[in-house]
């Protein structure tokens, strides 16, 4: 493909003029918002105006006046329009690891006499250790098993089957539908980690019977780093679910003062502490970037830009070392495409410091990310070929690209 024919992907693309919502540097290809998402233009006067008005001048009374104690809710339902929940049932809080362990320790109660908590070997690390932090303190043990092994696994001693949606390596998308009901076919809970879904790609949450659900909020949603992450307790559950942290923004009269808790009607029961406001103004004002499109036609876009860099790869890199990694059919993969080299990390800094950015993943997993609100089919084709340049010179052999850093 030709430059000019890519330019006249992004002439003909219906999502063009949203690039312009968000502020990328000048020389900077940023395929890395898997990671963290890009800066919304609305974002620092959104900030802004809730520190100076708000804050500065309303001071304690906002909580009432500016409405900051329904926050968590108000930006959860707005959450849920993105993954297909219906009001009520979403709600922002904490970090994605924190509310993982509500949920899981809700879920664990919900099936008595039951207490495997089953998920792949491959699942996110962070998602593993929270079950294993759980075993510590109740009755409950973690089942490790491979992605295809899922279905037959759940057994009679499954409380609680917990997959990330989107491998955060590979891309590769389960069928939420499939193994939600191969759950439930088993007598067991359905948790879904949305991490590399929510603003990706359309989830539909009801529809497809999930029981619990996590995401965070700096990733797709763009609500920067160290956004609150959420959590998606369906309806159905909400009067059975008991989560440990009984904080007083979960009580059911927070401000009563009572020393006995009881936990509050509905999603609200889901919280703990007090709401970060500022956080969750950031945030908002990312989510409200995806609530003006369609996801389906987001979607559509993110197909397209992923097939294009896979194509492109594939006829102008063959030869250098590259391995596809993940299933071979884009739509079994969420917005991102993983190749991997022996010397991944180092051809990865290389294309950093020329102003690529993605994302590199051990042992040797280079990841593109593609937010399709800021990225251009010219944004793919520029890419690659700084990429082939790359290996074609042997540019990425330096040594200071071959020095680990503490965040990569």
């Amino acid at each position: 493909m030709t430059r000019d024919e890519v330019a006249a992907l992004d002439a003909a693309d219906p999502l063009a003029g949203r690039r312009e919502r968000f502020d990328l540097p000048d020389g900077v290809i940023y395929l890395d918002g898997n990671s963290l998402g890009a800066l919304p233009r609305a974002t620092p006067d959104h900030v802004g105006r809730v520190v100076r008005e708000e804050w500065g001048r309303g001071l304690i009374r906002s909580w009432n006046s500016a409405g900051w104690i329904d926050l968590p809710q108000r930006v959860g339902d707005k959450i849920g329009r993105l993954v297909g929940a219906a009001e009520g049932q979403v709600v922002v809080a904490d970090s994605t690891s924190v509310n993982l362990f509500k949920a899981l320790a809700a879920a664990t109660r919900m099936r008595p006499g039951r207490r495997v908590v089953l998920s792949e070997r491959g699942n996110f690390p962070t998602d593993l250790y929270i079950v294993q932090g759980l075993a510590d303190l109740a009755d409950v043990a973690l089942r490790m098993v491979e992605r295809e092994e899922i279905p037959s696994a759940i057994g009679a001693d499954t409380a609680v089957v917990m997959l990330t949606h989107v491998d955060y390596r590979t891309g590769a998308m389960h069928d939420m539908a499939a193994v939600t009901r191969a759950a439930h076919e088993a007598g067991a809970l359905m948790l879904w980690d949305l991490a590399h879904s929510a603003g990706a790609l359309p989830v539909d949450l009801d529809g497809c019977g999930a029981d619990l659900a996590v995401g965070c909020g700096y990733k797709y949603l763009n609500g920067g780093p160290g956004a609150p992450a959420f959590l998606y307790v369906a309806a159905r559950h909400q009067e059975a679910f008991r989560q440990p942290l009984t904080g007083w923004m979960g009580h059911a009269a927070p401000f009563a003062f009572g020393t006995a808790y009881e936990p509050a009607p509905g999603i609200r029961r889901a919280l703990c502490g007090t709401p970060a406001v500022l956080a969750l103004a950031a945030l908002e004002a990312g989510v409200d970037e995806l609530l003006a499109v369609d996801m389906a036609e987001l979607r559509r876009k993110s197909l397209g830009l992923t097939r294009l860099l896979r194509d492109l790869v594939a006829e102008e890199c063959a030869g250098f070392g590259l391995t596809p990694v993940g299933p071979e059919d884009p739509d079994r993969c969420g917005s991102q495409v993983s190749v991997a080299h022996p010397q991944g990390y180092a051809v990865m800094q290389a294309l950093i410091a020329r102003g690529v950015i993605g994302d590199f993943r051990a042992p040797d997993i280079m990841r593109f990310g593609f937010a399709p609100l800021y990225i251009r089919y010219a944004d793919v084709w520029e890419a690659v070929r700084i990429l082939k340049d790359i290996l074609t010179t042997g540019a990425w052999d330096r040594p200071e690209f071959h020095r680990r850093a503490a965040v990569t």
